[in-house]
C-alpha cells in the first residue's frame, strides 16, 4: 500500500495546484480507485473457497493459470497485480470521455501526475462522465463516452481482476491481462497512441501464444478471424480519417465543411455494410459501433489503439518472437525524442 499512498500523494499535490475543477476531478478518481482497492480478494483463497460460485470459481482458476504464463512465457512483471479480485457491481469499471475539435481529427488531451498526457478523462461514475461530455459539447466539442473494463495503475498499486474482464471468454481474459501488464512493462510519458499499440501488440502475441500452448486450435482460428476483422475494420477508420483531413484542411465555409464531414460519415457506414454483408458474410460485431454516433473523437479514439500495432508486430517478427529482446528494442524506440520515435518505430530494419 506504500506504492498506493506515494501516488495519492503525488495526485493530492497536482490537484492543489490546478484549481477547484481538478480537486474535484481527483477526489473522485481517488475514491473509485481506493474502493476497488478495498474490496478486493485473494484469488487462491476463492478458489478454494467452497462458498465461491462454481462459474466464478471456474473463471478465477482460468485467470490464475493465465496470469503465470504471462510471467513464465511472455517475460511480464511478475508481481502481485491480477492475483485478487473485485466485483465491481457495473458492467464497466470506468467511463472514458474522449474530445475533439468539430473540424479535427486531433484529440483534446489531459495532462496528470504519473501518467502524463492522455487523450481522455476516466470517470469511476457514469454520470460524472456523462456530465463532462455535456460541457465538453457545449463547448463546441466533438464527444464521445465508452465504459471500460479494465484499467492500470503502472505497477504502482497491485491491480486486481475485475468482474468486467470476466464477462467474455478466457480469450478475451487474456488479452486484457496480457495488455494491462504490458503497459506495467513500458509505458511512456505523454504518447498514449505508442503505449496503447505496444501493449496491443504483446495482447495479441500473447494471445497466440498462449491458445498454441494450451492446444486450443479452434480458439486460435476464432481469434485470428477476429484479428483479421478488426483490421478491416481500422482500415475502414484510417480511410475515412484521411477524407476527413481533406475535408478540414480545404478552405470550405463552416456550414459546407459541416455537410462534407457528415457525407463522409456516411460513406464511412455504407462502407461498413458492404464489407459487413460480402466479406465478412454477414457478421453484425460492429454493428452497434457504427449504428451510434460517429464523430471526431469517437475516430480519434479508435486511432489510438490502432494506428501503430502493425510495426510493433513487425519489430516483434524482427526480434524473432523474442519477448525479452522485443522489450528491449522497444525501450530503445521509446527513450527517443517524441517527433523521431514513431518513424523510428516504423522504419526499424532489425530487432537493434
Amino acid at each position: 500500500m506504500k506504492r498506493v499512498f506515494r501516488l495519492l500523494a503525488a495526485v493530492i499535490v497536482a490537484s492543489g495546484v490546478t484549481g477547484c475543477t481538478s480537486v474535484s476531478y481527483y477526489a473522485q478518481s481517488l475514491e473509485g480507485h481506493v474502493q476497488i482497492m478495498a474490496a478486493r480478494k485473494d484469488v487462491g483463497k476463492l478458489v478454494h473457497d467452497p462458498s465461491t460460485p462454481k462459474a466464478l470459481r471456474a473463471k478465477l482458476t482460468s485467470a490464475s493459470a493465465i496470469r503465470r504464463f504471462a510471467t513464465d512465457e511472455l517475460a511480464l512483471p511478475d508481481n502481485n497485480s491480477y492475483r485478487s479480485y473485485v466485483d465491481v457491481g457495473r458492467d464497466a469499471v470506468t467511463f472514458a470521455v474522449f474530445a475533439a475539435p468539430q473540424f479535427s481529427l486531433t484529440p483534446r488531451t489531459w495532462c496528470f501526475p504519473v501518467f502524463g498526457c492522455v487523450p481522455y478523462r476516466g470517470y469511476f461514475s457514469r454520470k460524472s462522465a456523462t456530465e463532462s461530455a455535456v460541457e465538453l459539447h457545449r463547448q463546441g466539442l466533438d464527444v464521445y463516452v465508452t465504459g471500460i473494463t479494465a484499467y492500470s495503475t503502472l505497477g504502482w498499486s497491485s491491480d486486481p481482476l475485475l468482474s468486467t474482464m470476466l464477462r467474455q471468454d478466457d480469450t478475451y481474459l487474456a488479452s486484457l491481462i496480457f495488455h494491462e501488464l504490458a503497459h506495467q512493462k513500458i509505458y511512456v510519458s505523454d504518447d498514449s497512441a505508442f503505449n496503447e499499440a505496444f501493449a496491443v501488440a504483446v495482447e495479441t502475441t500473447g494471445v497466440r501464444k498462449w491458445l498454441r500452448a494450451t492446444g486450443n486450435r479452434a480458439g486460435l482460428r476464432s481469434y485470428e478471424i477476429d484479428r483479421k476483422r478488426k483490421a478491416d475494420f481500422l482500415g475502414l477508420i484510417s480511410k475515412t480519417r484521411d477524407e476527413l483531413r481533406q475535408v478540414y484542411g480545404s478552405p470550405r465555409a463552416a456550414e459546407q465543411m459541416a455537410a462534407a464531414k457528415a457525407a463522409t460519415i456516411d460513406r464511412l457506414r455504407t462502407r461498413y455494410r458492404q464489407m459487413r454483408d460480402k466479406r465478412w458474410a454477414g457478421y453484425r460485431g460492429y454493428d452497434a459501433w457504427f449504428d451510434a454516433p460517429i464523430n471526431n473523437a469517437k475516430l480519434a479514439a479508435t486511432a489510438v489503439y490502432g494506428e501503430q500495432v502493425p510495426a510493433f508486430l513487425r519489430l516483434f517478427d524482427l526480434c524473432s518472437g523474442d519477448y525479452p529482446r522485443f522489450y528491449a528494442s522497444v525501450r530503445r524506440i521509446a527513450n527517443l525524442p517524441e517527433p523521431s520515435r514513431a518513424q523510428a518505430l516504423k522504419t526499424a530494419a532489425t530487432c537493434h
